[in-house]
């Protein structure tokens, strides 16, 4: 299904020329341009690359080229065509294998001449006498390369470029000869492999026995991962190797991941949560789609120019089954949607998660899942949503010097969210530790109480009136009106004795919240001395509150709180503690 998907979008991408065709590379980095003339010579080396201001240095970037297909190289000698290190295209050794530098030399003259002796064109015959005339023992001394020998030398790839003699200049890759002569090079099947069903178009091919590589997933290996390969006998069967084991024509393997690494390197519509990386894309193509997506799960970014009104608008078209206009866009409900979640493991890339459904779908439970969160948040607090990764991120201490949560908890959390299953039980035990660590309910956190006691089955979701976005005076549970009580009983010491540096918070608030009966009589004894030293005015209006919550107590209080009592008594202080923050905020 994934690979489908993906040869799905990248054929949509071919018919609007977004991406490169079979057996190209349509944004390749090169360095710089080997210049040839009629008869072979190197003329000079030209340096392509160009500043680009990031951030605020200036980088030196390559050139993008659409180049041939490069093979993808794991041992062994494999030349490109056109374009290709210096290694290959000069005979250059920087590695102290002069022999197998030669090797590669012969390797992709070899390459050339099949490829371009029956060519009629005289870029086609400018390179194959360069490779008749070229002596890479000669090639660091040469005058064209010496000056720049380190930096051509390097990670850099180099591309043939034809001048003739009255000054016209060809790039080998815009010469209709040879770009011909490469196409019926790439589509020709390899006579010797069978022809087989492939798995994601249904035609008969030749199997890619070598997927190309995918770039771009956080963590892989930076020269590229592979999604399907066996490199292995253990994971080979039937005789089988390589890509045989799972028959995948060279068409749909060159589409899929070319796709793939087009969604990879849009910054606009991929992101990174904890260990995934996370892209999405629409059936259709719709960049308009897809950019809804990802700023529905991880907000927009300052500079979209877009208000959080228009995002909320917009999924709520959708979710109805309407149609909704989103960057100039028309949207519809019924058109399908793909999340896909990638993880590095070590050469190849594990998928954490794929899903697919219909963008009214996705958008109904994205916004189910901002009604759970719902809560009332502090004056300070300026963020009208929470993001999948302020989410995760209440999980974590946030005083260690890299705080990250659990590396499946961001991928967990987000396919429930657009699944509108439960979720992940690894969330509520992240903030329940970090509660009792810190002694602090957060927004975020509180958020998340609520949320995860209204989706998930628990005895605390029989009790809806506390799992409310803002303090309910009325509700008569034993336990968020324990909550309620401790966040007074805090409030009278702090009138009593303002500044203090250690509140009843600090020292009793995990006590009060487990096992209330050995805390709350000390407690209520400490509140009555402390109401004592306030002036008669203070002291009525903190009795007051005392006397309505201990009036709703009707026995004994519990000697242990289970766990979603535990999320109640803890809803119940941040809504107590935000109700007495919002009364100083209307006075002051």
């Amino acid at each position: 299904m994934i690979l489908q998907a993906l040869t799905a979008h990248y054929e949509q991408l071919l018919k609007r020329g977004d991406i490169s065709a079979p057996g190209w590379d349509h944004a390749f980095n090169v360095s710089f341009y080997l210049v040839v003339d009629d008869a072979g010579r190197l003329l000079r080396a030209e340096d392509v690359c160009t500043f680009v201001q990031k951030g605020k240095k200036q980088v030196l970037v390559p050139l993008k080229r659409s180049v041939p297909a490069h093979v993808k190289r794991s041992s062994g000698i494999a030349p490109n065509f056109l374009c290709d290190n210096a290694t290959y295209l000069l005979g250059a050794d920087e590695k102290g294998k002069p022999e197998r530098a030669v090797q590669c030399f012969e390797a992709c003259a070899a390459l050339h001449h099949k490829l371009l002796d029956d060519v009629d064109s005289p870029a086609a015959a400018a390179i194959l006498a360069f490779f008749d005339t070229w002596q890479p023992g000669q090639a660091p001394v040469h005058p064209a390369l010496a000056e720049r020998w380190k930096d051509i030398t390097g990670n850099a790839n180099l591309l043939f470029l034809y001048e003739a003699a009255d000054g016209a200049r060809t790039l080998t890759t815009e010469d209709p000869a040879i770009r011909a002569a490469w196409q019926a090079h790439y589509s020709s099947a390899d006579s010797n492999a069978p022809a087989v069903p492939c798995l994601v178009t249904g035609q008969s091919a030749s199997p890619a026995l070598v997927h190309p590589s995918i770039k771009g997933v956080r963590g892989a290996q930076s020269s590229g991962a592979a999604l399907v390969s066996f490199n292995a006998p253990a994971f080979c069967s039937y005789g089988h190797t390589q890509g045989a084991n799972a028959p995948v024509s060279e068409y749909a393997a060159f589409a899929y991941t070319t796709a793939l690494n087009a969604l990879l390197a849009d910054q606009n519509h991929c992101r990174v949560i904890g260990d995934t990386t996370v892209v999405c894309w629409a059936e259709n193509a719709s960049p308009a789609a897809a950019s809804l997506g990802i700023f529905a799960m991880f907000g927009a970014p300052e500079d979209a120019g877009l208000q959080e009104e228009d995002l909320t608008r917009a999924l709520e078209l959708l979710a109805a089954g309407k149609p909704c206009t989103w960057l100039g866009e028309t949207l519809r409900h019924e058109q399908h949607f793909y999340v896909l979640g990638l993880s590095p493991n070590a050469a190849r890339i594990s998928v954490r998660f794929f899903m697919r459904d219909t963008l009214g779908e996705f958008a109904r439970h994205l916004r189910e899942h901002a009604e759970n969160l719902k809560i009332v948040r502090p004056a300070l607090d300026k963020r009208e949503t929470l993001s999948i990764w302020a989410l995760a991120q209440e999980t974590v201490n946030r005083s260690e010097r890299t705080p990250t949560p659990a590396p499946q908890l961001p991928g967990d959390l987000l396919r429930a969210i657009l699944t509108g299953g439960q979720y992940p039980a690894t969330l509520l035990d992240g903030v329940t530790l970090r509660i009792r660590a810190e002694q602090n309910v957060t927004r975020g956190r509180a958020a998340i109480l609520k949320a995860y006691y209204l989706r998930n089955p628990s005895p605390l979701s029989a009790h809806k009136e506390v799992l409310t976005v803002e303090l309910n005076e009325n509700a008569t549970y034993l336990p968020y009106v324990l909550g309620r009580l401790f966040s007074v009983l805090e409030a009278i010491q702090e009138a009593a004795n303002p500044g203090i540096n250690t509140t009843i918070r600090e020292r009793y608030f995990n006590s009060a919240c487990g096992t209330p009966a050995m805390v709350f009589p000390t407690l209520i004894n400490l509140a009555q001395k402390h109401l004592n030293k306030l002036p008669h005015g203070q002291e009525v209006y903190y009795q007051q509150q005392l006397t309505d919550l201990l009036g709703r107590i009707h026995e004994s209080y519990p000697l242990h709180l289970s766990l979603p009592d535990q999320g109640a008594f803890q809803l119940g202080y941040y809504h107590q503690m935000q109700k007495r923050y919002a009364k100083k905020s209307e006075e002051e």
